[in-house]
């Protein structure tokens, strides 16, 4: 713990990296600011009341809310937080792989990824041109016509506008986070989203357990000891890797005729290459489905009803199902097998016992596949671990955190973010935040 605290002390010492977290700080207040604002022209108390009826039984549109942080609910001008520009961002990521104009912005470096930037924020803008409607639509049905005081098409007009603009204003506080803070600032802005709504799901699971003789304290405490084994296991998720031993070869330095030993490297593939992204593509589909609930068809729409509660049984195989899929789909696409076994036979680099070049990508291919069915079983596992908890009694809201989309974001930017202040500390001669110790000494 000394050692612990000495670090913060030395995060402190350093002005930019202090000046990084400071504005990291405020811009993630000023998101959670705005989404306490209100749309204008509706009586907002009923607004609220209705939508958090909507979202209080968890499901979809529960998942919405917890990942705007309460302003889905909240009919804030940020309703449609920073999930348009998400949409934007997997629809240019898969359109990527077939439009060649794309292609070649991919590999154009810093200008290309410039475009790519733009083509996502264009994108952004239709995405919610089209969302803000669906979401205006919905509070028109929930609530009475007296609760408008401005109606028509000035109110149609006025709330697509400020929703757009508030999608747009998230964006760019993420893309300043990302440029002038610490970590992703995309990502940060869920993950504040997400804990916004930990103390009170965490407070409501405490009520139902006191109050309705569940166990009391004594099962709090074994659900927060399970969580935490749970918040463990996503954590060996996130970072567990497979090395692969590289071998560069020996080097003759000219001018001076000397050789330079070969040096012995490895090439971590991840477990988990694909992130979250399965499961938000998985998520995707599940709206399909659900859609079918709406059918005059007596058995499509029962059909449709067994997809629309997340706690289900036949949502939740499908579900793992579409998670395992995804996982393969998502890691061919953006692990290159190819193009790194051309890297190492350019760079003179080879596994021992493995031809450079084609045989080296079919190994690194193989070894991928191989690693990719248990991190899809172990990420559909875990995306799954809500529904199952529900079984145990656990409430809806505060089951989400033992998994899902959410507990692994929570993971994922926690740990880019800490690496983040790592690389800075080091590379000032600090020890890192995991690290014991207070201060390195400098080679010369």
């Amino acid at each position: 713990m000394k050692n612990f605290i000495q670090t913060i002390k030395d995060i402190w010492t350093i002005e930019e990296l202090r000046n990084k977290i400071l504005l990291t700080l405020g811009f993630m207040a000023i998101y959670r600011l705005a989404a306490q604002v209100p749309l204008p022209g509706i009586d907002i108390l009923a607004a609220q009341t209705a939508l958090q009826n909507q979202t209080s039984g968890g499901g979809i549109l529960g998942l919405l809310d917890m990942f705007t942080g309460g302003a889905f609910a909240q009919a804030s001008i940020v309703a449609l937080g920073i999930m348009p520009y998400i949409s934007a961002s997997i629809v240019v990521q898969l359109m990527g792989i077939a439009v060649p104009y794309l292609q070649k912005l991919q590999k154009e470096g810093e200008s290309g990824r410039k475009k790519i930037n733009q083509i996502t924020r264009w994108l952004t803008i239709a995405i919610t041109m089209v969302q803000g409607p669906a979401y205006i639509t919905n509070i028109y049905n929930l609530i009475p016509s007296s609760a408008f005081y401005i109606s028509g098409s000035l109110f149609w007009i006025s709330s697509m506008v400020i929703l757009t603009a508030g999608t747009i204003f998230a964006m760019w506080l993420g893309e300043k986070i990302t440029d002038k803070g610490i970590g992703n600032g995309i990502s940060l802005l869920i993950m504040i989203g997400i804990i916004a709504r930990f103390p009170s799901s965490f407070m409501q699971e405490v009520t139902t357990r006191l109050t309705a003789s569940q166990g009391g304290m004594f099962m709090i405490l074994i659900e927060v000891i399970a969580w935490l084994l749970v918040i463990l296991v996503c954590v060996y998720l996130v970072t567990a890797v497979r090395r692969i031993i590289v071998q560069y070869a020996r080097k003759t330095v000219a001018g001076n005729i000397r050789n330079v030993a070969g040096t012995r490297d490895y090439l971590p593939l991840k477990l988990n290459a694909s992130g979250v992204m399965p499961i938000i593509f998985a998520q995707a589909i599940m709206f399909a489905p659900a859609l079918l609930q709406r059918s005059d068809n007596s058995v499509v729409s029962a059909i449709g009803a067994e997809f629309t509660d997340m706690f289900g049984l036949w949502y939740n195989v499908l579900f793992a199902f579409l998670i395992i899929v995804f996982s393969y789909f998502y890691t061919a696409i953006t692990i290159p097998t190819n193009k790194m076994a051309d890297d190492l036979k350019r760079n003179g680099g080879f596994i021992p016992g493995v031809r450079p070049g084609k045989d080296t990508a079919e190994l690194l291919d193989r070894v991928l596949s191989l690693i990719t069915f248990p991190g899809s079983l172990f990420l559909a596992a875990v995306a799954i671990l809500p529904a199952i908890v529900v079984k145990f009694g656990i409430t809806a809201n505060w089951a989400i955190f033992y998994g899902g989309t959410s507990l692994l974001i929570m993971v994922g930017v926690a740990i880019d973010t800490i690496q983040q202040i790592n690389s800075h500390l080091l590379n000032r001669h600090y020890d890192g935040l995991m690290k014991k110790g207070t201060k390195r000494k400098s080679v010369a």
